[in-house]
């Protein structure tokens, strides 16, 4: 498990392009039989993904829990919910087995000891797309299935930023300790996501882009409003963006995103929008 300290507002002025991709951006999350995780001190999220193929894989393949957590077992004292962008496969979570469709989502609670990865093809196997808080008290674990989460459209076409916003773990739909996350489907000819953009000094964000064609990219924005950066991401990548940040992007073409949020506050509605014209 790679782990990455925080970084200040003041600091990221100075960073060349790679030093900016080295902190913020999350790639290679897929590899056969493999769990790679990036364990994030903002806010102490951890970002994973695995695709079993031929094998059954623990959640916890390759990670020390003691080292990393002071932990005898991953979600010992974390929560954590899993979207599956690949084809079909399963979850068993101490001993219950939630089958997963695309873009299915399954949140666990803390205190869930063995959790197993299993894909139903090994030919079309299953991609796990996974985001981790830590968790205070027991909630209950809860299947989701993409035609059961909440929609909420918004944009409009004349600026290019019509989308639905798709909330599965959320205060809507189900409780958690602090983790919340949803998928946000723009429509065709439609590339801006976030737009107009905001922060949330209350929580950090990670977003992970995916249905991005291959031979297309999505400019993501990051940094203060008024010293914007952006990462350049493609299919499958994921980009931390701190409490401090905008969040935003415009891709060559339309494309999905999940979001997953962590910090002080669940209210979707909580953060501090800002205007266009204010950006730098």
């Amino acid at each position: 498990m790679e782990i990455r300290y925080t970084v200040n507002q003041k600091d990221i002025k100075r960073y060349t392009t790679e030093e900016l991709r080295s902190e913020f951006l999350v790639n290679g999350l897929y590899e056969e039989n493999e769990v790679k995780a990036v364990y994030s001190h903002i806010d102490r999220m951890v970002t994973l993904g695995c695709m079993p193929t031929t094998e059954t894989v623990a959640i916890d393949k390759g990670i020390d829990c003691w080292k990393n957590f002071g932990t005898h077992y991953f979600l010992e004292r974390r929560e954590i919910g899993i979207f599956n962008i690949g084809g079909k496969g399963s979850i068993e979570a101490d001993g219950v087995v939630y089958e997963m469709g695309y873009k299915d989502c399954l949140y666990i609670t803390k205190e869930t000891k063995e959790v197993l990865f299993r894909s139903d093809d090994a030919k079309h196997p299953a991609k796990f797309y996974m985001v981790s808080a830590p968790a205070h008290r027991v909630c209950k674990t809860k299947f989701i299935p993409i035609e059961d989460a909440a929609k909420r459209p918004l944009g409009e076409a004349k600026t290019s930023n019509k989308r639905t916003i798709n909330q599965f773990i959320h205060p809507d739909v189900l409780e958690t300790c602090q983790l919340s996350m949803g998928m946000t489907v723009l429509e065709s000819g439609n590339v801006w996501n976030s737009m107009p953009c905001h922060t949330h000094e209350r929580r950090m964000e990670i977003y992970m882009y995916f249905e991005v064609p291959e031979d297309h990219v999505v400019f993501h924005m990051m940094g203060e409003p008024t010293e914007t950066r952006h990462i350049i991401m493609k299919n499958e990548e994921a980009v931390i963006s701190p409490s401090w940040g905008i969040h935003c992007g415009a891709g060559t073409s339309d494309y999905t995103f999940i979001w997953a949020m962590g910090g002080e506050n669940q209210a979707f509605d909580d953060m501090d929008n800002l205007l266009q014209t204010e950006l730098k």
